[in-house]
């Protein structure tokens, strides 16, 4: 009898060890081709995102200098008009959901600066709304870069109580909110066109009337205005929108070019952000008595207590008369704050800010 030799060399079996190598060979194949990827290119992952995500791609370069944006713009961003020597980090430090926009106008090499440092701050808001008129955010806080400022309505002009309970809402719903509520200071009126003679101050209502014309040629200049000072307000979206980037380009143009002083020509456009009229759109043009950029009347004045209740969420204040409350404002004897405000005091003695207004 015959047998098929059952050896190492048998052919069945080296047939056998070949079959399952090759299954082992593709099993492998399979798995190396579907089952991996290189992480050469994989983004590292950090608590705020990807790398590409914070820092854009490798390959995209800027011009020395040029700001870095995000992605995404902001709805809530704080428009900052300040000098280079000022102190700007108190607002990081209290406002770390608020994107800063702080442009230094004296500062040719910042980031965010102005073509011409001339009519105060507007300049700065001008350019803001010029630059950014097709990705505007939701809410803008337009304001001054100092934290304790003679003008902030605070017992102890701190910027930082205010703008913390500044209520987005009723911006939103108003479009327009100045940021002062007291009186004390451009309310009922601080400009009459009209009859002012012609001064060489900044209250003169000639050197107003006067701009106006040329700001808003063919409307006709009103006989009383009035708002809380100094040029620190927000604004939404919405209300900006309501004016073509073109009427902003004229205004700065105007601020640009006028040949008064940059005390007046900042005072000027400072009465005249609440109210700017919106002739330029046909829609508004039957308003020219009553309308200036943002809406209100020419005097705007609301009541104080209300507008501490809605502004800023303060409604149990006691008010006796409609232009203030009480420990909410005085106007300081200097417009400069001494060193070491708010805890030393007018006359270089220590004082307790745990409570009411400072001494006076």
């Amino acid at each position: 009898m015959l047998f098929a030799p059952s050896g190492p060399q048998s052919p069945r079996r080296r047939s056998r060890i070949k079959a399952i190598l090759l299954t082992i060979f593709i099993v492998i194949a399979i798995y190396l081709l579907f089952f991996t990827k290189t992480t050469t290119n994989v983004p590292v992952k950090t608590e705020i995102g990807t790398y590409a995500d914070r820092h854009g791609a490798a390959t995209t370069s800027k011009p020395a200098g040029e700001l870095a944006r995000p992605v995404a713009q902001s709805q809530k961003v704080m428009v900052v008009a300040s000098m280079k020597s000022d102190d700007t980090s108190w607002l990081s430090e209290n406002f770390p959901d608020w994107t800063k926009n702080i442009y230094v106008v004296n500062d040719k090499r910042a980031p965010l600066t102005v073509a011409t440092n001339k009519g105060r701050e507007s300049m700065v808001y001008l350019s803001y709304i010029i630059d950014n008129y097709n990705n505007l955010p939701e809410t803008m806080l337009f304001i001054h870069s100092q934290r304790f400022q003679w003008h902030n309505d605070d017992p102890y002009y701190d910027g930082v109580p205010p703008l913390q309970n500044f209520q987005i809402p009723y911006l939103q719903e108003q479009g327009y909110v100045n940021l002062r509520c007291v009186w004390t200071l451009g309310c009922p009126a601080e400009i009459r066109p009209l009859t002012d003679t012609h001064r060489n101050d900044v209250h003169a209502g000639e050197y107003f009337k006067n701009g106006f014309m040329e700001l808003f040629p063919g409307t006709p200049v009103p006989e009383e205005v009035g708002v809380s000072c100094c040029a620190q307000f927000g604004v939404s979206r919405a209300k900006v929108l309501e004016r073509p980037r073109e009427d902003y380009e004229r205004y700065r143009e105007w601020l640009s070019t006028t040949p008064l002083q940059d005390d007046l020509s900042g005072r000027i456009m400072e009465y005249s952000w609440h109210s700017m009229r919106l002739l330029s759109l046909p829609r508004y043009r039957m308003l020219t008595s009553t309308l200036v950029i943002f809406g209100k009347n020419p005097v705007h004045c609301p009541n104080a207590a209300e507008c501490y209740c809605k502004v800023f969420g303060l409604c149990d204040l006691s008010c006796p008369w409609e232009g203030g409350c009480d420990d909410r404002y005085a106007l300081p004897p200097y417009s400069s704050l001494p060193k070491g405000w708010p805890h030393i005091g007018w006359k270089g003695q220590a004082q307790d800010t745990s409570r009411g207004l400072p001494e006076t």
